[in-house]
């Protein structure tokens, strides 16, 4: 199986965290679908002899977009590619596009999961990221998907704003839970260069982030969503039992993917590809199919990298077999390593598999960077 991504990079405003490739000019999205199209033509063969089953339109804000678009987009991947019969198809979209109207529009498309970009039903927390939408948008706009027939619902909510008590952030949590939605995507708001956010930071116009803060409410998240039956099944995913993204396991468990658009990262088992950053550049080079893509040459020491990146955020761990077959050296360099973290107790290891406690999952990237090859 693989994935298709496709980065939609329009956006209405900057968010203040966000360093995600986006444009606030909106003058190439009419035009867009076409530029997405002739990539596929020109990429038909990457992934060749493999089965889509998932599709994401993400961004950027890709409800931007008309359905017409959208179903243009879709019917093209199926042109080029193929797909399943029942793929998973999901579309981030933000409350404040998501009316009665253009909901109805994307009844006609194969659209079947939503990823909402809530991150916060309190007004304070979504002046302070500038978002484009209010808490009250953002209530409205689920149960309006909701009452449209939709069940797979995924939000986003981001915890440690200086703006978010810990009651704050604990009615965040408990408003997702009685709206009835079956997926959480949970960040912790994290200071990227070149941002709003950044500069504010440097600048001594707000606090720096507080470590405490993020601490505590992750702890929260984890200990109410579980008593509630959802799964921690990756560090920022919370799902109901049959609910798991699809597409984004394929990233974690080394599926192939091809990424669609300006900055959209591929993966074909071996190697990493990126498109060119700039959605001037994109849509000269498609236009004069000249090169837009880099590629990135994975060496054993940055698949063995990568790998312990990426499972050890998910409920299945890390897999000695997986190791061995990346080679010896790595099994060595990892058994030696991760002792110190079982008997700390921020690892467990049973079944040959090697996952995180609670108390662990509170530093899994310091875990991974000591697990990591780096000469």
């Amino acid at each position: 199986m693989a994935g298709i991504y496709i980065h939609i990079p329009f956006c209405k405003q900057a968010c203040s965290y966000c360093n995600f490739h986006f444009s606030t000019s909106l003058k190439m999205i009419n035009d867009f679908p076409d530029y997405l199209i002739k990539e596929m033509s020109l990429r038909k063969d990457f992934l060749q002899h493999q089965t889509v089953d998932t599709i994401y339109i993400g961004g950027g804000t890709p409800s931007l977009l008309t359905a017409d678009q959208i179903n243009r987009i879709i019917d093209s991947c199926t042109t080029y590619y193929d797909i399943i019969d029942a793929p998973e198809i999901t579309v981030e979209a933000n409350p404040d596009d998501l009316n009665t109207k253009y909901i109805s529009d994307l009844l006609s498309t194969p659209i079947n999961r939503f990823s909402i970009g809530i991150q916060s039903f309190h007004d304070i927390d979504l002046q302070f990221m500038n978002r484009a939408h209010t808490s009250a948008h953002a209530a409205s706009a689920i149960q309006r998907v909701q009452d449209a027939g939709y069940t797979n619902l995924s939000v986003d909510l981001i915890f440690g704003n200086p703006t978010t008590t810990d009651s704050m952030w604990e009615y965040n949590l408990n408003k997702f839970i009685n709206l009835n939605i079956p997926h959480l995507s949970c960040y912790a708001l994290t200071v990227e260069e070149q941002t709003a956010l950044s500069f504010k930071i440097k600048n001594s116009l707000i606090q720096p982030i507080d470590e405490n803060r993020i601490g505590s409410q992750f702890e929260k998240t984890m200990q109410l969503l579980v008593s509630e039956a959802y799964e921690h099944y990756e560090i920022s995913n919370y799902a109901k039992k049959g609910f798991r993204s699809r597409h984004n396991s394929n990233y974690w468990f080394n599926i192939p993917y091809l990424g669609l658009g300006p900055s959209a990262h591929s993966y074909d088992g071996v190697n990493r590809f990126q498109n060119v950053a700039n959605n001037q550049k994109y849509r000269k080079n498609i236009i004069q199919e000249a090169p837009f893509i880099i590629q990135d040459i994975l060496s054993s020491n940055d698949r063995y990298n990568e790998y312990i990146m990426t499972r050890i955020r998910t409920a299945e761990g890390i897999s000695i077999i997986d190791i061995k077959d990346i080679g010896s050296r790595y099994l060595s360099h990892f058994t030696s390593q991760i002792n110190s973290f079982i008997k700390d107790e921020y690892v467990r290891y049973h079944a040959e598999k090697y996952t995180l406690t609670k108390k662990g999952k509170l530093f899994a990237d310091h875990i991974s960077a000591e697990l990591f090859i780096t000469d």
